[in-house]
């Protein structure tokens, strides 16, 4: 049941401490796989909001209460499925934000500036949201809090699959 229209403009965030405490396919805070976590939110019946469910960057008990569902998918579809950046940067005009898996490892220090793909590798390690690019360079939200990085943003080198972002990107469909 969808309690909201769910209008990208008046949506709120969904609540990804949800899927880091029940979840149980993947290893919460520990690492994840977007497709699994996409089967997790379709059998759960949908997702709470981060204002209910607040991230805690830790693994928990899992507090979910299937009345509290506020947007639900009905599948999850790939941006490309051959590491296209072109093909993704057309999606992601199409379908808003991307879910994309990178390897965040050298992202512990980032504090700015573009990160080049010769600064990371492609060992998948943690999901974000792709939200846009501009000049070459992909922006990319991550989950670890406005004080991280470029007020909790990052920007990728385009054209090179920088941390492997165009290994798995993905998008839920309503």
């Amino acid at each position: 049941m969808i309690k909201h229209d769910l209008n990208p403009k008046t949506m709120e965030a969904l609540a990804p401490q949800q899927i880091v405490d029940c979840d149980t396919t993947d290893s919460g805070c520990n690492g994840g796989d977007t497709p699994t976590a996409y089967e997790y939110v379709i059998s759960a019946g949908g997702m709470d909001t981060e204002a209910s469910y607040p991230y805690q960057a830790n693994d928990g008990t899992c507090q979910f209460n299937a009345h509290d569902v506020y947007a639900s998918i009905s599948s999850y579809k790939y941006a490309t499925k051959t590491k296209n950046e072109v093909e993704i940067k057309t999606n992601l005009v199409a379908w808003a934000p991307l879910s994309i898996c990178v390897d965040a490892e050298p992202w512990q220090d980032y504090s700015s500036g573009v990160m080049k793909h010769a600064e990371c590798g492609d060992d998948l390690d943690h999901c974000v949201q792709l939200t846009g690019y501009a000049d070459a360079v992909w922006n990319v939200r991550n989950s670890w809090g406005a004080d991280w990085g470029e007020s909790g943003f990052i920007r990728l080198e385009m054209g090179y699959n920088t941390c492997g972002m165009a290994d798995e990107a993905t998008t839920a469909v309503v």
